[in-house]
């Protein structure tokens, strides 16, 4: 392997390391709170559930320390988010493996860094991208997913408008999604609709889905339902008029990406410029470049500040409603 390629797979390995640091931080760490999903995420907490309901969720998947029967004002763990984040992309795996698939990873391209260049910081570089690679490509699943099941929403509570407008119960309305809708919300309809088929009961079920989807429109569409149900009232004009403000909500979250995606690209080549100027400096003029590599505070410097620009761009441009 020559000069040339090692210095390029070096140059590629510090973006996709940025890139990765970025991506996995700004997911655990920095999510974007809302005003709306804090209202919704305090009205949860003030519903709590009967003790004796809650011994129930012992017989599914996890529910004892997921998030349905988590202490109220407790704030999750980044282990517990990590966790969450996985089962949100719909793969088969577990963070355990995923765990060690990132570990083993990272050690087999530090090992390969280190043997190519005998660079400790190769070798580090080599084993963050290892690392990091599979988090990122299981948080990029996560979010196609949370946005193709948002994108089915507003067609879901139609139907299951019609559906209880036509003399059914709630159950069968969830039943019809699960039947005539596509995945993802399919399956996450017929969970619900299979835990409540089981003796688990519908708020706690309820709950469950949201914890497992993550997304405020389905918060909404909970408390409503569970609100409905005490109160009474029309419940499939309920669905439609919901139905309607997703709609409404998922066309402003078009506008607001077409408006921002200006900056968003902005961001993005000012974050590439430093590696890729760098790059291009090792293959025009090596000795020139490489003296940078005897000073490894400075280079971790300038990768620290960029990662810190590249977060501060994305709060400006990013944001949730």
């Amino acid at each position: 392997m020559n000069d040339s390629m090692v210095v390029a797979l070096a140059g590629a390995s510090a973006v996709a390391f940025v890139v990765a640091v970025y991506q996995v931080v700004s997911d655990l760490f920095l999510r974007d709170r809302a005003r709306v999903s804090d209202r919704v995420d305090v009205e949860f907490l003030k519903r709590k559930a009967a003790a004796a309901t809650r011994k129930k969720a012992s017989l599914f998947k996890d529910l004892d320390h997921a998030a349905v029967a988590r202490r109220e004002g407790a704030r999750p763990g980044w282990m517990e988010r990590f966790e969450t984040m996985v089962e949100q992309s719909g793969l088969d795996v577990e963070p355990k493996r995923l765990l060690a698939i990132a570990a083993g990873a990272a050690t087999v391209l530090g090992a390969l860094g280190f043997a190519a260049r005998g660079s400790p910081l190769h070798a580090a570089i080599a084993a963050v991208v290892g690392g990091a690679a599979p988090i990122w490509y299981v948080k990029r699943r996560r979010d196609a997913r949370i946005e193709k099941l948002r994108s089915q929403l507003a067609d879901a509570f139609e139907l299951m408008a019609r559906v209880v407008r036509a003399g059914q119960s709630l159950g069968q309305a969830i039943l019809g999604v699960a039947q005539e809708f596509p995945q993802p919300i399919s399956a996450e309809f017929a969970y619900c609709y299979e835990q409540q088929n089981l003796g688990l009961s519908p708020e706690l079920a309820f709950r469950d889905l949201t914890r497992r989807t993550g997304i405020v429109e389905l918060k909404i569409f909970v408390l409503a339902v569970l609100v409905q149900q005490q109160t009474g009232g029309n419940l499939s004009e309920m669905l439609a008029k919901l139905a309607g403000v997703v709609r409404e909500r998922y066309r402003i979250r078009g506008v607001i990406s077409a408006l921002t995606a200006e900056g968003r690209m902005q961001g993005w080549i000012l974050a590439a410029m430093p590696p890729l100027m760098l790059l291009l400096l090792l293959v025009l003029n090596y000795g020139y470049a490489s003296v940078l590599f005897d000073h490894t505070d400075v280079l971790a410097a300038a990768f620290g500040a960029e990662a810190v620009g590249v977060l501060w761009i994305r709060k400006i441009v990013n944001f949730d409603f």
